[in-house]
Order: C-alpha cells, then structure tokens, then sequence
C-alpha cells in the first residue's frame, strides 16, 4: 500500500519509527510533515474535562495531567489557554455582593510573591491585594518590584472598591509612591496586619506547581503564566463565595 503525504499529497514519504501505540509512523521527503498509518482520533469525554480542569487547580504540572488522564500535552496546552481566556479578569468580586455601600472603609491587605517566568533570572513578582474580612482577592498584578507595578496594582482594583480600601502592607517604598496616604498603613509583621495575605501567598504556593521554588512545572512565557494565576485566584475567590452563600 502506497501511503502518501496527508499535508502535500506527496507519495515521496519514507518510514520514521513508531509511535507510542506501535503504529508505523512516516515522514514527507517533500514537505517534512509527519504522520501515521491509519490516524484515529479519540474523544475525550465531558466528564474527563471536568476532572482535568480541576486537577489544573492543583499541584499537578501538565505532563503530570497528561499521565494520569492519558491525553496528549498538544491537547492538554489547548485547553488550557482556552480555558484560561475565559476566566473573568475581574476574579467574580463585585463590592455590590460583599459589602453594604455605607461602609465607610473596607480594610484590605497587599503583599508580593517572588516567581519566574523562562529562568531564575528572569523574576517576576506576583502582588495581591485581598480583602480582610471575607479573604477574597480584589486583584493582583505581575511584573516587577516597582512603583510602577505598585500603581498598576492599584489601578487593577474597582473603581467602586478602589474608594473604600484602606491597605495594610510591608514597609516597601513602591507601595507608599503608589497608594494613597489617607489609605494606606505601612507596618512589620509584628503587627500582625498582613498575616492574612501572607497566608494566601503560602496556600498559592502549596497549589500551583509553577510558583514552588525548586519545580520544573515553571511558565515559559509570561502570558500563561498571568493566565495561570488568574484562573486561580478566579476559582479560590469561587470556593469562598460557595461557602460564605
């Protein structure tokens, strides 16, 4: 049987091993495409994606992913930005549902978490600023340690939050160029006024693969990396407002 190239049409296709299930793989001479005898096309059923798309919440990297469910990484980077690029950006907090309008200040805590995206060198810090009372995350940003992500953070929040806060953080200069004065405490951890956020940075820590310290599950490009965080925090600010209904 002559097989020919399912990219060109070329009949001038070599064999080139064999995959995984042992079917003889080819390659075109002409176009350099490759592709294997007789192609099937499993589907993956809707309960699976379920389950994939809780395991991305926890700490399993994407090859770890395509193990247990025996789905291909090709597939699996597919649905994950898809699935990312419909995660709300404003992370499901709305100040209409969480607080009474005649509230004078909310009280609300910033911090900063070190990550990379690539390599160790190319840093990048994740700042999030949560909400004291109920533990949501109003917002976070990622870039670097300046003011100006400071502000970006800042300007990230709702308007109708951004309003009400009054922020508790480290003594780091950014945030006092960017924040506020009247809304805006600076003070050690003594105090005791971020242990909240501190917490949260700990948690994320513990269920994102790409944000432990010594892993190999690490973003290599900043995009998914933002993603990945949002679809987080998007689902942890889920799992409180379930159990706050």
């Amino acid at each position: 049987m002559i097989y020919c190239c399912v990219k060109c049409g070329s009949v001038n296709v070599k064999k080139n091993g064999h995959a995984k299930n042992d079917k003889q793989q080819y390659h075109c001479n002409d176009c350099g495409a490759g592709f294997v005898e007789m192609p099937t096309k499993s589907k993956i059923s809707a309960e699976t994606v379920g389950l994939i798309e809780k395991a991305l919440l926890e700490r399993n990297s994407l090859r770890a992913i395509c193990r247990i469910f025996s789905v291909s990484i090709t597939w699996l980077l597919g649905f994950a930005v898809d699935l990312y690029a419909r995660t709300p950006k404003h992370l499901g907090v709305e100040l209409s549902r969480q607080c009474d309008y005649d509230v004078a200040l909310i009280e609300s805590e910033a911090d900063e978490m070190w990550s990379f995206v690539g390599s160790k060198k190319n840093t990048k810090w994740i700042w999030i600023i949560i909400e004291r009372a109920s533990g949501l995350v109003i917002a976070f940003h990622i870039g670097r340690r300046t003011k100006r992500d400071a502000k970006k953070l800042w300007l990230k929040i709702p308007l109708e939050y951004r309003r009400k806060l009054f922020v508790y953080t480290d003594f780091l200069k950014s945030y006092q160029a960017a924040l506020p004065a009247k809304q805006h405490n600076a003070s050690g951890k003594e105090a005791g006024r971020t242990n909240h956020i501190e917490r949260l940075n700990c948690t994320i820590r513990q269920r994102v693969a790409r944000l432990v310290r010594d892993t190999l599950s690490f973003s290599k490009k900043l995009a998914n990396h933002i993603a990945a965080v949002g679809f987080f925090l998007f689902n942890y600010n889920r799992e409180i407002l379930k159990r706050t209904a």
